[in-house]
C-alpha cells in the first residue's frame, strides 16, 4: 500500500508530505483547491506522462516521491528485480519533472526508464475517474480479470502450456521441412560428395603425417651419400680399426715391462675403438633409415595431393574432411529418412494442437460461466449507484482458429446505459461519472481478485444525490476492508465513512502577496466534523449542518 507521498514544486504545491494508512482515506476541499493537481502529481510518480507545465512557476524542476510497503512476492518487486533494482525495504518511486519537459525516473534511488516505472506503478495503484488511462477500462486486462474472478488461473495456465507445446511442435516441423527442402535441392551434390569422400576415406591428422614422411623421403637421397662416405671411413677398407687394434696388442705385450707408461695409452686406444664402433652403429642405423621404396614416395605424394585437392574443393581444412563426410552422410540420411520423420513431427503437432483445443474449450466453458456470474454480481451493485437502468455486459468473442496462449476468447467489459440503446465498450458508452461508478461496482465484486493494493477514485460521486453518494460510500468502505482506497470526493456521505480525512485548500504564500500554494491538512475529529458540515451547507456553515455532520459520522461508525 501507499504509505507516503511527497511533492515538491508541482504547479501550486511548493512542499507537501502526506502519510497514509490502511482502509479508506478521503481528500476533500473546495473546487479549484488543487485536488486534481495532487492526483496529477501522483500519476507522474507512477509513470504517467510528464509535462514541463507541471513545474511550479519560477522553479527549474519539480519532483514527486511515492513510498509503498508491499509483500516480498508482489509483482512490483519481481519487475524491479528483473530491472536489477535493489528491492530491500520499501519500494520508493520518484519522478523528477524538468521545466523544459524532460523527466527522470528512479526506483529505490536507482535510475530507470519511464517504461519500468510505469510497469511497477501499474501493479501498485489503479486510478479510476479522471485518469482512466490507468483504470480497468483497458480491454487488455479484462480477460485476466475474468479468469481471476472465475478461479480459472489453473485452466488458463494449462492453455498457455498447451500453446507453448503447439508452438514448439510447429517450430520443430518447420525446421525439419526447411532442412529436407534444402537437402533435396543439393541431393545430387551430396550423394556425389559422400561417395567421393567415402572412397578417399580421410583421417584426422593424416595430412600432417604424410607431409612429414614426404619431407623425410625427399631429403634422404641427399643425406644418404654423405652417410655412406662416413660409414666407409669408419668401417670400410680405410677404417683405422685394424691398425689401432694391432697397436693395442703390441702395447699390451709390453705392459709387464713398463706398466706405468703403457697402460694409460692402452686405455685411451680402447676408448677410441669403442667410440669408432658406436659411430659405425649410428651410421648403419641412419643409412637404413634413408632407404625407401621410390614407389612409397610416389604413393605418399598422391595421397597427400588428393587430400589437399579435396580440401580445396570443399573449402575446409584437410583435417575436417572426415567430419564433413559425416555431415553430408547425415544430410543424405535426412533425405532418405526425412519423410518418415516428417510424418512423426506432423503427428506430434496434431496431438499438441488437439490437446490445446481441449484445454482451450475447457477454459472457454469456464469463462462463459464466470461471465454470467460476474455480470449478475456487478448488476446487483448498480441500482444503489443510480445505474438501475444500466446493464453490465462481459462481451466475449471467440476464434477457435486462434492458438493464442490466452485461449480462444477476446474479453471486453461493455455497458448499456439505457434500455433500448446499443451496448458498447465501457470507455465509449459510459460518461465519466457513470464509468467511475461502473468501475466501483466491478472493483467491489472483484474485491482482492486481480486488484492493485491501492485504488484511487477521483470524484466518482459527481452529479449524484445523497442516497447514491451514501451507496458509493458504503461500497468504498467495503472495498477498503480488502485493499487501500483513496477517494477524492465532494460527497459528505462518502467522507463520513473514511478512516483518514485530508483537507485540500489554497493558502497565500508568506512574503508573497500575489502567490498561493496548495496545502493538505490531515483532519482529526473536530475539524473533520466541521469540514463535513461545510460540504453539507456550502459557504455558510449552520448549526443544523454541524448536527447533520455529526449524525453522518455516527451512522458511519456503526
Amino acid at each position: 500500500m501507499l504509505i507516503q507521498l511527497a511533492i515538491r514544486d508541482i504547479v501550486l504545491i511548493d512542499r507537501l508530505e502526506l502519510h497514509f494508512h490502511e482502509g479508506l482515506s478521503v481528500l476533500t476541499g473546495e473546487t479549484g483547491a488543487g485536488k486534481s493537481i495532487l492526483l496529477d502529481a501522483f500519476a507522474l510518480a507512477l509513470g504517467g506522462r510528464g509535462d514541463g507545465s507541471l513545474v511550479r512557476h519560477g522553479e527549474n524542476q519539480g519532483q514527486v516521491t511515492a513510498v509503498f510497503d508491499c509483500p516480498i512476492d508482489h509483482p512490483a518487486r519481481r519487475i524491479a528485480t528483473d530491472a536489477d533494482i535493489d528491492i530491500d525495504g520499501d519500494l520508493i518511486l520518484r519522478r523528477v519533472q524538468v521545466a523544459d519537459g524532460r523527466t527522470r525516473a528512479f526506483v529505490n534511488d536507482q535510475p530507470v526508464s519511464v517504461q519500468v516505472l510505469k510497469a511497477i506503478g501499474a501493479t501498485l495503484v489503479e486510478i479510476h475517474g479522471q485518469h482512466d488511462d490507468r483504470a480497468l477500462v483497458d480491454p487488455v486486462t479484462h480477460r485476466a480479470i475474468l479468469d481471476a474472478f472465475g478461479g480459472l488461473n489453473a485452466e488458463a495456465q494449462a492453455v498457455a502450456d498447451a500453446a507453448r507445446r503447439v508452438r514448439e511442435a510447429r517450430g520443430a516441423l518447420q525446421d525439419h521441412r526447411k532442412r529436407i527442402d534444402k537437402a533435396r535441392k543439393e541431393a545430387d551434390f551430396l550423394r556425389h560428395a559422400v561417395e567421393e569422400l567415402t572412397t578417399l576415406n580421410p583421417q584426422a591428422g593424416e595430412e600432417q603425417t604424410l607431409a612429414e614422411r614426404r619431407i623425410v623421403m625427399m631429403q634422404s637421397e641427399k643425406v644418404a651419400q654423405d652417410l655412406n662416405e662416413a660409414y666407409e671411413a669408419v668401417a670400410g677398407n680405410a677404417s683405422p680399426v685394424p691398425e689401432l687394434s694391432a697397436a693395442v696388442r703390441k702395447l699390451e705385450r709390453r705392459s709387464a715391462q713398463a706398466p706405468a707408461l703403457v697402460e694409460p695409452s692402452v686405455r685411451a686406444l680402447d676408448a677410441a675403438l669403442v667410440a669408432i664402433d658406436e659411430a659405425r652403429a649410428a651410421l648403419d642405423e641412419a643409412i637404413r633409415a634413408t632407404e625407401y621404396d621410390p614407389r612409397e614416395l610416389e604413393q605418399t605424394e598422391e595421397r597427400l595431393f588428393a587430400l589437399r585437392a579435396a580440401a580445396r574443393k570443399y573449402d575446409v581444412p584437410a583435417d575436417e574432411l572426415a567430419g564433413l563426410r559425416q555431415r553430408f552422410e547425415e544430410d543424405v540420411a535426412a533425405i532418405d529418412a526425412g519423410e518418415e520423420r516428417l510424418i512423426g513431427l506432423e503427428a506430434t503437432l496434431k496431438e499438441a494442437d488437439k490437446a490445446y483445443v481441449a484445454a482451450a474449450r475447457t477454459l472457454s466453458a469456464g469463462r462463459k460461466k464466470a461471465a454470467k456470474a460476474l455480470d449478475a454480481a456487478v448488476q446487483a451493485e448498480l441500482p444503489p449507484l443510480k445505474l438501475e437502468r444500466a446493464r453490465f455486459i462481459t462481451e466475449i468473442t471467440a476464434d477457435e482458429e486462434s492458438r493464442d496462449p490466452s485461449g480462444f476468447e477476446r474479453v471486453e467489459f461493455w455497458a448499456q446505459t439505457n434500455p433500448g440503446t446499443r451496448g458498447g465498450p465501457l470507455m465509449k458508452v459510459a460518461s465519466g461519472g457513470e464509468l467511475s461508478r461502473f468501475m466501483l461496482a466491478l472493483k467491489v465484486v472483484l474485491a482482492d481478485k486481480g486488484s492493485a493494493p491501492t485504488l484511487v477514485f477521483d470524484e466518482i460521486d459527481t452529479g449524484v444525490g445523497g442516497a447514491v453518494a451514501d451507496a458509493i460510500g458504503q461500497r468504498l468502505a467495503r472495498l477498503a476492508r480488502r485493499v487501500q482506497v483513496m477517494a477524492v470526493t465532494h460527497a459528505p456521505q462518502v467522507a463520513a465513512r473514511a478512516e483518514s480525512h485530508f483537507l485540500i485548500a489554497k493558502e497565500g504564500v508568506r512574503g508573497a502577496e500575489d502567490r498561493v500554494a496548495t496545502r493538505v491538512i490531515p483532519l482529526d475529529e473536530a475539524p473533520r466534523r466541521e469540514e463535513i458540515a461545510r460540504m453539507l451547507a456550502g459557504a455558510t456553515i449552520t448549526e443544523e449542518a454541524r448536527a447533520a455532520a455529526k449524525r453522518l459520522l455516527e451512522a458511519a461508525a456503526h
